[in-house]
């Protein structure tokens, strides 16, 4: 069964907005961060992870947001070119505004953390007003993330592409991507949280996300259902509600909860899984596959980057994906 249909007419895929900042990951792992002495720098941010994986998978794809005027912003805006990603709305910034840092800590396979740098980032600068219409108006897709909801002018900027979408008839992907670090209270996150995905076609994110949306709502159980159920009065056709290790469920309007097999990994680390599986998600109901394959082939995805010490460079390719599913369904690969 279909539950989205995505404009075919259009010469983009896939178009996000949002953060781009830098991952500096650990070198020493399975240390504590006081103990690590040299990172690596990548490419970082969810919105810029799950474009990059787009790409990846031989989409199409463009990049909203704002960059600083540094060697930093344009380490992130040479990386987006050299993976085939359109920048032609990625903005400079000009008041002196940084790039957002963060700093992973791996200390095992299970126990990660990240420091995060945010302060006068030049990501949160961006401006309705140097939004492009005619970029979301050529795009099958625009994916938000919520980190980019959490100050002005990025909120509003948001909110602009949000109006755009609608207006030219993308299919609208929310990732909840909720860092509570760059909001002011939980009220004004859940406020803001609600009235974003009021407008999209398919949201993701993780149990805690949800109950943080709802705040101001009833439901004590944390039941799936009663989360789902209130976006397929508005906008949503399909709600992924995440539970760590224990899988991914999709939320439908007909009242089902879709699983799927989840694959093997040797775990690294386990951040950057969420991006990889959005990607290899939104890649797969793209291509008009089940859900359930759609879900298979996006926890494959996670699995190749939560094995690797990147996120950004660790993105797979369509044929890797695919390998990796092949190779896991003959006992090839076992987890760590």
């Amino acid at each position: 069964m279909t539950y989205v249909t995505f404009p075919q007419e259009k010469s983009l895929d896939f178009v996000a907005i949002g953060r781009l900042c830098i991952d500096l990951n650990a070198n020493e792992i399975h240390r504590p961060m006081e103990e690590t002495m040299t990172f690596t720098k990548y490419v970082g941010g969810s919105p810029a992870n799950i474009t990059i994986g787009m790409s990846r998978l031989g989409m199409k794809t463009a990049f909203i947001g704002k960059i600083a005027n540094d060697q930093m912003g344009r380490f992130i805006a040479t990386y987006l070119e050299r993976n085939a990603i359109d920048t032609s709305n990625v903005v400079t910034d000009r008041t002196g505004a940084v790039t957002g840092l963060a700093f992973t800590e791996i200390k095992s396979p299970t126990d990660c953390s990240i420091l995060m740098y945010r302060d006068n980032v030049a990501d949160l600068k961006l401006t309705p007003d140097e939004v492009q219409e005619s970029l979301i108006a050529n795009a099958k897709v625009l994916l938000i993330s919520g980190t980019a909801l959490a100050q002005s002018p990025s909120r509003e900027a948001v909110f602009q592409a949000l109006n755009y979408a609608k207006k030219h008839g993308a299919i609208i992907v929310f990732d909840l991507d909720y860092r509570p670090y760059t909001w002011t209270s939980p009220e004004e996150t859940a406020v803001y949280y609600n009235l974003a995905a009021e407008k999209c076609d398919i949201i993701l994110g993780t149990r805690e996300e949800f109950d943080m949306m709802e705040k101001f709502e009833h439901n004590p159980e944390k039941d799936d259902h009663i989360t789902a159920a209130k976006w397929f009065d508005y906008s949503a056709k399909i709600v992924i509600i995440k539970h760590g290790k224990d899988g991914s469920i999709a939320y439908t309007p007909d009242g089902v909860g879709h699983r799927a097999k989840s694959f093997p990994a040797k775990v690294v680390k386990t951040f950057g899984a969420g991006d990889s599986y959005a990607a290899g998600f939104i890649y797969g109901v793209m291509q008009g596959w089940t859900l359930e394959k759609s879900m298979e082939y996006g926890s494959a995805a996670a699995c190749i980057v939560i094995s690797s010490h990147s996120c950004s460079d660790a993105m797979p390719t369509a044929a890797a994906v695919d390998d990796y599913i092949e190779r896991c369904n003959r006992g090839e690969i076992t987890a760590s």
